[in-house]
């Protein structure tokens, strides 16, 4: 059952990570533009290298869940720890999100205390 259990779970991992990432990547661009005042080039350098790294952590992150899990006995044990560790990786890239978004903030107010 776990490698049903495994398969099932990376499989969601990947769907969250994927779209979610793109959603970053897209959406973030917009942020790192205005930080490095229009600069193209390094802004989408910048842009792919974290894209990378978050695809990188989130890879890691679901490996490692996956060596920690239980064996599984039935169908009630693998319904709880699909949910268990999709819910973990889920919360984990919320931290991930908040803290990237408190770091671009905080730039932000300190580009602007130098610009006036």
């Amino acid at each position: 059952m776990n490698t049903l259990a495994y398969l099932i779970y990376l499989l969601l991992t990947y769907l969250i990570t994927v779209r979610v990432g793109l959603i970053f990547y897209r959406n973030g661009r917009i942020f790192i533009l205005s930080l490095l005042q229009n600069d193209v080039p390094l802004t989408d350098s910048i842009n792919r290298i974290l894209l990378v790294g978050y695809y990188l952590l989130n890879l890691g992150y679901a490996a490692l869940m996956i060596s920690l899990w239980d064996t599984i006995h039935n169908w009630t044990e693998l319904l709880l720890s699909i949910t268990t560790m999709t819910a973990r990786i889920i919360l984990t890239l919320a931290l991930i999100h908040f803290c990237n978004m408190a770091a671009i903030y905080i730039i932000s107010k300190k580009k602007d205390q130098f610009t006036h």
